[in-house]
């Protein structure tokens, strides 16, 4: 017999998995068991997938779901990290509690650099490994360098074609099978969940706010995050749309947007704020309620709407993230970037219908050069890439998803002068540069 555990950490997720299984992605197990987990600040406060409506309708891909957080209790799913000596101890444990006896086994998890996924394949070392992304993170470098036992035994990823054209970067330096979960199906287990609903309180909002807690995972603070979702009703209202619904993110149970509410009466809007708890998934709103347009900063349910719902999509804030966010190196930047590069900008009015300037090469050129910035070590095969696209095409428009600096210490185009070009090829003579100016700013 075989076992194929499948880890999931957000609705998008077992969505997902679930439409990749009907796609016929994953065949021929004995055994599927779904491993359900909540990675948030407060993940004891935020309700399990599982008890999401219409979860029941997914239930049925799979043989037992069970819940991640209680197997590691008290330690939290988004930290925690088996020391190596103590793995074929948990492995032990596991098998155990969950019967799995001596049965072969296989993973599919999410990104296996970070999160349960980077527990679950030391925990199970050497069982085969399959990777997905649901979200426009794919479409960035990992983020950190692998094990080579790890990311030998990775077999493919995942993922959905949020961006036709453009191949995902994640986990490109083992040389990974890519493949890309059919809209079709992702579109129909939307659907199937979204319809199960027969009963809700939502209204017929014209414009769906999705929220995301940036400020709760530091990426910017708390009162410029309000001021983000301040700019989503003012951006909404200007464009005409006077009734809305705000989908907090459900990460986030303490979150109370009074200033989002003040700023709605103040322009005379209509704000209806979905509560904890709804029974329609915050991923399967833009498909319930089919408004004329769902407005975000980065999320992932922003990149499916326009992509599986074919509605209209506007963004708030990437440039602020693009600035803000620290180290260059964080896995954020990825999403900002494509939602920067791909999705209308709210205050442009026009832009909100209008294609931005941006070609599927020419996409796939600024993440490799974006990738190769943030992770040097991880893609150096990325450095020709990111060299010739930022010969060529960094401009006004290019250089908010760079850093000075950040090109300056991996000696790229944009702050080398053109005379000292050859020193790019010459890793001892960076070296040199490096300890020099090192030396200097001791001094100063």
């Amino acid at each position: 017999m075989t076992v194929r555990i499948f880890h999931a950490s957000s609705w998008e997720a077992v969505v997902l998995l679930a439409a990749a299984i009907d796609a016929g992605c994953f065949t021929g197990p004995d055994r599927r068991i779904l491993l359900l987990s909540r990675t948030g600040p407060a993940p004891e406060a935020v309700p399990d997938i599982s008890e999401t409506a219409g979860f029941e309708r997914l239930r049925g891909r799979f043989d037992e779901v069970r819940p991640w957080n209680d197997a590691i209790a008290p330690f939290h799913p988004a930290g925690w990290l088996p020391r190596a000596d103590d793995a074929p101890l948990w492995e032990r444990h596991f098998r155990r509690a969950w019967s799995l006896g001596e049965e072969e086994l296989e993973l599919v998890v999410d990104s296996p650099h970070a999160g349960p996924a980077r527990a679950l394949t030391r925990v199970f070392a050497g069982v085969p490994v399959d990777v997905y992304a649901e979200g426009p993170g794919g479409y960035g470098p990992t983020g950190e360098k692998l094990p080579p036992l790890i990311g030998a035994r990775t077999r493919r990823l995942l993922h959905p074609d949020l961006i036709p054209g453009v191949r995902p970067l994640l986990l490109g330096e083992f040389g990974v099978e890519v493949r890309a979960v059919p809209s079709a199906e992702i579109a129909k287990v939307v659907g199937e969940l979204a319809d199960s609903v027969v009963e809700s309180p939502l209204v017929e909002a014209q414009v769906l706010l999705l929220g995301q807690d940036l400020a709760g995972r530091e990426l910017i603070p708390a009162s410029e995050q309000d001021g983000l979702h301040r700019d989503m009703v003012r951006g909404a209202a200007a464009l005409g749309h006077t009734r809305m619904l705000y989908a907090p993110d459900p990460d986030a149970p303490w979150e109370h947007p009074a200033a989002l509410a003040a700023e709605a009466d103040r322009l005379g809007v209509e704000l209806t704020v979905l509560e904890p708890g709804s029974p329609v998934p915050a991923g399967a709103l833009p498909h319930r309620l089919r408004p004329a347009l769902v407005v975000g900063c980065t999320a992932t349910a922003l990149f499916w709407a326009a992509r599986f719902h074919g509605l209209p999509v506007a963004s708030v804030g990437t440039e602020l993230l693009l600035e803000r966010v620290t180290p260059y190196e964080n896995g954020e930047r990825t999403p900002a970037t494509l939602a920067d590069a791909t999705l209308p900008p709210l205050a442009d009015g026009t832009a909100v219908t209008d294609q931005l300037p941006f070609t599927e090469q020419e996409l796939s050129d600024l993440l490799a050069a974006v990738a190769f910035a943030m992770r040097p070590r991880v893609r150096p095969d990325l450095r020709p890439a990111a060299e010739r696209y930022l010969a060529a095409h960094l401009d006004g428009r290019t250089w908010r998803y760079f850093k000075r600096r950040r090109l300056a210490s991996l000696a790229l185009p944009g702050v080398v002068p053109a005379r000292l070009a050859f020193l790019r090829s010459r890793p001892t003579l960076l070296r040199v540069a490096r300890r020099a100016r090192a030396v200097r700013s001791g001094r100063g």
